[in-house]
């Protein structure tokens, strides 16, 4: 049965999923970047920019799992671009280029209707006004037997865990404090919501631990 689930989805050891004072120069935030360099050396993240090359193991294995069999993407509208407010600038298709790394149908939260966009490789990008329960049906009609990936960021992801509506969660938890931005865990009982430890491995860059009901 298709599930919906988070993965790769990389935290901090103080609990920050990104910095603060998200820019467009600073998109993961004020040194958010540091929380993904567990994943930047594997071989699925190069080939998602059309490199060669890559490391394999732990790091490759997650790294692929959090790509690998899903139908749809859901995303919270800082996951597309650093604008708020009414869209004021219609050629502003994401952070990716002509080509964005889902290759499917990618739908956003946001409370400002937009029109769908195209884009080269398979994704089309889908704006979603009716809120997070909306955007999951619309996704895993997409998705059909294939799993709908809760992408981030932050908000995203707890507004689906406080909802329970994620089957199974995959943290790297990253070997970095970051001592501000945003909080994933802060107001979140995990064991009240059903989840628990069910697979744990680490590398020097990252811990990875995966959540399931």
């Amino acid at each position: 049965m298709p599930k919906v689930r988070a993965a790769g989805f990389s935290v901090s050891i103080d609990g920050f999923g990104a910095g603060p004072r998200q820019s467009l120069e600073n998109p993961l935030g004020e040194r958010g970047r540091e929380l993904h360099e567990w994943a930047f050396g594997t071989r699925t993240f190069q080939s998602m920019f059309g490199k060669d090359g890559g490391s394999e193991g732990v790091d490759e294995d997650f790294a692929k799992r959090a790509m690998d069999g899903f139908g749809a993407f859901i995303l919270g509208r800082n996951m597309f671009g650093p604008s708020r407010g009414p869209w004021t600038d219609d050629d502003w298709k994401g952070w990716w280029g002509p080509n964005p790394p889902y290759h499917a149908p990618t739908f956003i939260l946001t409370h400002h209707p937009r029109e769908s966009i195209e884009m080269e490789g398979g994704t089309t990008f889908h704006f979603v006004v009716e809120g997070i329960e909306t955007a999951l049906q619309r996704a895993q009609a997409s998705a059909g037997t294939l799993d709908v990936k809760i992408g981030g960021g932050v908000s995203t992801l707890r507004q689906y865990m406080l909802a329970g509506l994620i089957d199974e969660i995959h943290f790297a938890v990253s070997p970095v404090v970051l001592g501000q931005g945003e909080a994933v865990f802060a107001g979140v009982d995990l064991p009240s919501l059903g989840y628990r430890v069910v697979e744990h491995l680490s590398t020097e860059h990252a811990s990875h631990v995966v959540l399931a009901k």
